[in-house]
């Protein structure tokens, strides 16, 4: 992640484009062998066909048909022991039997599903298809599925045909692992899926883009995204900020300038847009371009050539033009610090990206991704956050969005004095019903609790209730002073000292 990045995307999802949907059942006619469908000259990345096989009780017999076809099987009975299996640079198959697993296990197969160097086919029964949740795991990552009771032939025909997909992916395209890396992007809420597909839907096409979104949520990452998943991602991802450059130079660092165009200008320099030729120019907050450099850029976007400033010659660039603002664009053109045409030139396709107070159970998930990243900060080795901490950031706006958390995070993790950050290292104490509490107060309270039950029981006869603690009157005496239960204000008058003399005003003892 570049260090101004805030945001870790969820890969495309396996065979993104290429599942098919139809469901097959145990009485599938024999198909090809594996090894037929596939040649094994197809796959120059690894010597031998991996399938991992997950599932909570795996079946011998399938295991050891699938050896006798010549798959090196892995086997994992959970989802961590599948993500561990998991390698970048191996492509395999992969048999998913979600009827083995508990309905609340299966989310957590999710990561695992979204690897793309992995083919997943999944195994299920008539309930499981009936789960909406697992109906979206199939859809989303799986190349096909089929029901249980399934023959042998099925599963070598469909593991086959995964496996020869997913090796047609373009080998030069990096490889997804389970773990989000630094320029991915992290989400498993309903509103990133979405996001997810319509990045793949607009990386295919060559039309310009635009995103929305609130400042801080990651609109760079999703425009370098959809560079990398286009047929431009060989050539340069140019990012700018309009807003970040004075407005007399933004001209020529657009467009570049000749030698001797202005005072200073003693060689000839490549503007942003001629330098992402081939490629994509990613212009950031682009409602804070000037009218003068909107026109300009209009005038590139119709003619696709460029004139560098203090020159005569026409230049012609190829880009891609991917914009986003947090300015709400509309209302800039109706105040006329927008030009619609320029707009609606940029605005060909729309993204929107959520803000991370609409997204659920992510918040939880980046959270843990951004410790997993910067706790080397501290010596000590945090472990992760208390329960307060959790209900913090659920009930926090987040107006900073995934920036905002990862600045809290990353300060929560040196500021840390435990093991565990909590909702006061993240300053969101006060977003948190859940009070911290240390050992000490625990015992305290606890030791307070058990006095008060005491006296209760006993009708605050002191030696009753000492005897019942397995304590002196004189300690218990003294406790209940230390924890507020008794007026000492009377002690001095009585010419007693609660350390070693004590009155019990019921039964009127005068002293020990």
């Amino acid at each position: 992640m570049r260090e101004t990045s805030h945001l870790s995307p969820v890969p495309a999802p396996a065979g993104a484009g290429l599942r098919l949907a139809a469901s097959h059942g145990s009485t599938t006619p024999a198909a090809p062998a594996a090894s037929d469908v596939v040649p094994t000259a197809v796959d120059t990345r690894v010597a031998t066909r991996t399938l991992l096989y997950v599932a909570r009780a795996p079946d011998d017999a399938l295991v050891e048909h699938l050896k006798s076809r010549g798959w090196n099987v892995l086997v994992a009975r959970s989802a961590h022991e599948v993500g561990r299996l998991i390698k970048p640079a191996t492509v395999c198959a992969g048999i998913a039997d979600m009827a083995s697993f508990a309905v609340r296990e299966l989310p957590g197969l999710e990561p695992s599903l979204r690897a793309q160097q992995v083919g997943w086919i999944a195994l299920a029964n008539a309930e499981r298809l009936a789960d909406p949740d697992v109906r979206r795991l199939i859809r989303h990552y799986c190349f096909d599925y089929v029901k249980i009771p399934v023959a042998n032939a099925t599963v070598d025909y469909l593991v086959g045909h995964a496996y020869g997909m997913v090796n047609l992916c373009d080998p030069d395209m990096p490889l997804d692992t389970t773990s989000a890396s630094d320029d991915e992007m992290v989400g498993t809420c309903e509103a990133m899926q979405q996001l997810f597909r319509t990045i793949r839907k607009v990386a295919n096409t060559d039309a310009s883009v635009f995103i929305s979104g609130e400042s801080g949520t990651g609109k760079e990452l999703t425009a370098l995204a959809i560079h990398e998943r286009s047929p431009r991602r060989k050539f340069p991802f140019v990012p700018i900020n309009c807003g970040a450059i004075p407005h007399h130079l933004l001209q020529s660092e657009l467009f570049g300038y000749e030698r001797g165009a202005f005072t200073g200008a003693n060689q000839r320099k490549i503007g942003r847009v001629e330098a992402a030729n081939g490629g994509t120019l990613f212009l950031d907050e682009i409602g804070d371009l000037p009218m003068e450099s909107q026109a300009s850029l209009l005038r590139f976007l119709q003619e696709g050539k460029i004139e560098r400033l203090g020159g005569h010659e026409s230049i012609p660039v190829d880009v891609r033009i991917i914009s986003a603002t947090h300015v709400d664009l509309e209302d800039a053109m109706s105040d006329a610090r927008f030009r619609s045409d320029l707009f609606h030139r940029l605005c060909v396709l729309r993204v929107d990206e959520p803000p991370l107070r609409a997204r659920g159970k992510d918040i939880e998930l980046l959270a843990h991704h951004i410790l997993g990243k910067f706790k080397a900060d501290n010596a000590r080795k945090i472990r992760g956050f208390t329960p307060s901490a959790i209900e913090a950031m659920y009930n926090y706006h987040w107006p900073g969005n995934v920036r905002e958390l990862i600045n809290r995070v990353r300060r929560a993790i040196v500021m840390a004095e435990n093991k565990l950050i909590s909702a006061e290292d993240l300053d969101l104490a006060h977003f948190s019903e859940q009070q911290t509490t240390s050992l000490a107060q625990a015992r305290e309270a606890a030791e307070k609790r058990a006095i008060e039950a005491a006296l209760l029981r006993h009708r605050h006869r002191l030696n009753e209730a000492a005897a019942d603690l397995g304590i002196s009157r004189v300690t218990l005496y003294r406790l209940m002073g230390t924890h507020g239960l008794r007026d000492t204000s009377n002690d001095d008058k009585a010419g007693f000292k609660g350390d070693d003399k004590d009155l019990d005003a019921s039964d009127q003892d005068a002293r020990d």
